[in-house]
């Protein structure tokens, strides 16, 4: 058994340190009046051609200058990032800015899927009227279970355990520059995703035109 001073004392010689539990920050707020889709993938998250499933999400990350958020859209089949938004500000206009990369480089077709949370970004009438507009069906996970937009998360997860270093000590513009390059430089055309076999996103669906 050793005691804390010695753990104290030996950290100090290693110089480790503690890493400190980020501050929560809430970004869904699902307490409002609009109507809530039904949950259509029921964390089936393997689908067998692009385009068919789209996942969305919301994040936090803590800059010099304050609260950044970032919406992604993914698309479930090669896991790539085909969508994203950095704002400031929590508004519906983040979310729908990720939505319209996604749509302009994707071109998907009618019967879409595209899942979320129940956060009011997601279910507020402007963000529904586009989906529609897309011929794109909504589907929510369920009130507070998060694994219900698992994968979403796990991007949530990888971005801030591989990328995360230095942000709080950075400005806004600065940070949003990083997440860029990290989604479009490395997550998307290089990063080994297990469930590709162990290829990149892009390279994943390369194979499958090439074949």
């Amino acid at each position: 058994m050793i005691g804390r001073y010695r753990v104290r004392r030996l950290m100090r010689l290693a110089r480790v340190a503690v890493r400190k539990r980020r501050r929560y920050k809430v970004t869904t707020m699902s307490h409002h009046h609009y109507p809530v889709s039904p949950n259509l993938i029921e964390r089936c998250f393997t689908v067998p051609q692009p385009n068919m499933v789209w996942v969305s999400d919301i994040t936090y990350i803590k800059t010099i200058e304050g609260w950044a958020y970032l919406a992604i859209v993914m698309d479930l089949y090669s896991r790539r990032i085909v969508g994203w938004s950095v704002s400031r500000s929590l508004k519906t206009t983040m979310v729908k800015d990720a939505l319209l990369m996604a749509i302009g480089r994707r071109n998907p077709q009618t019967g879409l899927i595209h899942h979320s949370d129940r956060g009011i970004q997601y279910a507020c009438h402007d963000y529904r009227h586009l989906l529609k507009r897309h011929g794109m069906i909504s589907s929510m996970s369920r009130s507070g279970d998060c694994l219900d937009n698992a994968v979403a998360e796990r991007f949530f997860c990888t971005l801030k355990t591989e990328c995360l270093t230095g942000w709080c000590d950075m400005t806004f513009q600065d940070v949003k520059l990083d997440i860029v390059e990290y989604i479009e430089m490395f997550y998307n055309s290089q990063r080994l995703h297990s469930y590709n076999g162990y290829m990149s996103p892009c390279d994943f669906e390369k194979l499958r035109v090439a074949s």
